[in-house]
Formats: C-alpha cells, sequence, structure tokens
C-alpha cells in the first residue's frame, strides 16, 4: 500500500457522484476553507479551486466517475491523487456516514499523509482499454451461449456434437439435432446471437489493433515472441499495463497481477488469507491464459511443470509457472527484449 505524502497549502477532498459532488478544502494547519456541495459541472468546480490553484492537491476515490475530474487536473497542471477503494477503510467504517463527513475525511487523509493512492490511468490510452475489457465482456456472453446449447444438449440426453459449435463453421447441423421444434428454436436463438456477437468483435478486433500500433506497437511485438501469446493477449496485457515503470520491482508487479497470495499475520501466527481482489484481474487473467498457451506450445515448458507438480501438487506447479511468466513479462517491458527461452528456464 502506497500513501501520498507531499505537502501543500491546500488540500481539496471530493466526495465524488454522478450528478453531485461534495468538496470539501483544508489549509495547511486543517482549518476548512471551503466545505459544499455542488453539481458535477466542470466549469463550477473550477471556480471553486481557482483561488487556491497556486498549491492545491485533489484527491478523488476511485469510483467509476472520476476520468473527468482527472483530465480536469492534468489540463490545468494541478496534482490529482485517485484513493484506492479497498484500502480507504477510514472513508467506510465508521458509525455516521454521508457525503459531507466522508469529504472531509478524503482532505484530512490527503493533509495526514494517509491517503492510499491508486493509479490514475492516463487519458491517452484510457478508452482503448475501456474498449479491450468490453471486448472481455462481449466473448464471456458469446461463451454463455454457447454454454447453453451445450447443456440443453445434455438435458435431452443427445450425443455430442463432435465439434466446437463456438466456430461460426461448425454451426451448420446444430439445430436439427435436436427433435422437438421449441428446443430447436431456443438454439437457434442461441447461434443467431453467437453469429451476431461475433461479426461485432470481428470489427471491434480490427479497430482496437489498429489504435495499438498507434500507442506502442514495439511493445506489442516483444510481448507476442512468448509462445502462444496472440495479438489479444498482448493487447491486453499492453493496456493494462500501460507504464512498467509504475512499478519500482518485479514483486509490486507480481502483487498487482495478482500472482501473489497475500496472507495475513497477528503475534507472528498465520491468521488466514485476505484482499485476494487488490490488484488487476484482467491482467491476471491474461497471464494465466498466456501460461496455458506456452504449455500447449513448449515442450520445455511441459517438463519444467512436470518437474514442479513431482515436488509439490499440479495445482502449486500451475501457480509456479504461472508466477515465473509474469516475472518474465516484466522483465520483457522493463528492458525493453524479446522473449528468451533459454533464459526463462535456465534457474
Amino acid at each position: 500500500m502506497n500513501f501520498y505524502k507531499k505537502q501543500h497549502k491546500y488540500y481539496c477532498g471530493i466526495d465524488l457522484h454522478a450528478r453531485k459532488m461534495y468538496i470539501c478544502i483544508l489549509d495547511q494547519k486543517g482549518k476548512t476553507i471551503v466545505h459544499q456541495n455542488i453539481n458535477t459541472d466542470p466549469e463550477l468546480f473550477f471556480e471553486i479551486i481557482f483561488p487556491y490553484i497556486e498549491d492545491i492537491v485533489i484527491g478523488v476515490e476511485c469510483v467509476f466517475c472520476w476520468y473527468w475530474v482527472s483530465d480536469l487536473c492534468a489540463d490545468h497542471n494541478i496534482p490529482f491523487i485517485l484513493g484506492h477503494a479497498l484500502y480507504m477503510k477510514a472513508i467506510h467504517g465508521g458509525k455516521t456516514k454521508n457525503d459531507k463527513i466522508d469529504s472531509f475525511k478524503i482532505a484530512s487523509l490527503i493533509r495526514g499523509g494517509n491517503f492510499p493512492i491508486a493509479y490514475p490511468y492516463p487519458a491517452r490510452m484510457r478508452a482503448t482499454r475501456d474498449l479491450m475489457r468490453r471486448r472481455t465482456y462481449i466473448v464471456r456472453r458469446s461463451g454463455e451461449l454457447v454454454a447453453h446449447i451445450k447443456n440443453t444438449n445434455t438435458q435431452y440426453n443427445l450425443p455430442p456434437f463432435g465439434k466446437k459449435i463456438c466456430r461460426k463453421y461448425n454451426h451448420q447441423g446444430v439445430i436439427e439435432h435436436f427433435d422437438d421444434p421449441i428446443v430447436r428454436k431456443s438454439v437457434e436463438v442461441d447461434l443467431a446471437m453467437v453469429e451476431s456477437l461475433n461479426e461485432i468483435l470481428k470489427k471491434l478486433e480490427w479497430h482496437i489493433e489498429k489504435t495499438a500500433k498507434q500507442h506502442d506497437y514495439n511493445t506489442l511485438l516483444r510481448l507476442r515472441s512468448i509462445p502462444g501469446v496472440g495479438q489479444i493477449l498482448a493487447l491486453v496485457i499492453l493496456y493494462e499495463v500501460e507504464d512498467i515503470k509504475r512499478f519500482p520491482t518485479v514483486q509490486n508487479f507480481s502483487s498487482y497481477a495478482r500472482l501473489i497470495r497475500p496472507t495475513k499475520e497477528s503475534d507472528g501466527k498465520w491468521a488466514g488469507k485476505s484482499n485476494k481482489k487488490i490488484g488487476n484481474h484482467h491482467l491476471k487473467w491474461a497471464i494465466k491464459e498466456a501460461t496455458i498457451l506456452l504449455l500447449r506450445e513448449s515442450d520445455q515448458a511441459k517438463a519444467y511443470l512436470a518437474k514442479m507438480t513431482r515436488k509439490y501438487n499440479k495445482g502449486k506447479a500451475l501457480g509456479i509457472l504461472t508466477h515465473k511468466l509474469g516475472r518474465a513479462i516484466y522483465y520483457i517491458l522493463k528492458k525493453e527484449k524479446t522473449f528468451d527461452m533459454e533464459k526463462f528456464f535456465c534457474r
């Protein structure tokens, strides 16, 4: 956990909502200068903070609508910090809670150096990252439709299809596989939705790939040097990481990618596990997928997994390999070099 420690003349805490925002500005001595509820109007907000713009920092909890505040601060060179929602227990744990109290708490945390910071993703690549996440959502919806067709086939105890019905060229004969006309109609609807989503995905991926080449094409090529990693996985890693320099060490990167299991201790004793959701689950998914694809492509990876399985168990062995690949991705991005299979398995 990282805290914002810099000193300023004024500290602005905002309890931000879609239509309203409660602003609290404190000075260095903790005196409340401004404390009011306004509409989420950029011009009105800038008018309020303008008298203190010489040396002010603005802090917002990481909610879904923080983008415009970050962009406004960036346009006017105002320091902006984003609060990590899962770490801000002082905001959510009070006996009494309302917008006025929350904004004061946020400003006080910043002033006291106890404001837990998250990464405010820059506007340059933010929209494309969100588009990549939207693509993942569409893929999962398509997968649910295919799973429904397979489950329907199992419900009626019919023979398996014998082919991957997620592929468009395997859709022929799927509807005729069922005898009941009403069941056929249900399957027909599922297939029509799958085909429609596949067409949307095709256009969406073309647009994302075109945009990625303008952002960081060389990094994309380095990521694709990993055996099994294709265009989509490379894009996910590229846009979820954005700038590898924001991770001082490989341990920070591994923690962010959820490749390390957090533990709790009290009085030197193990007290369970917690905080599994802290980190980037999109990046975790991409690295885990890359590990499975590496195992398909590399005999060395299969031999390494077998060696670890003999020493531990299969689940832990796969976790070790995933962590190892995550570390390799960190150094690929950090040192700007392609993947080297010999170095990867030399330790």
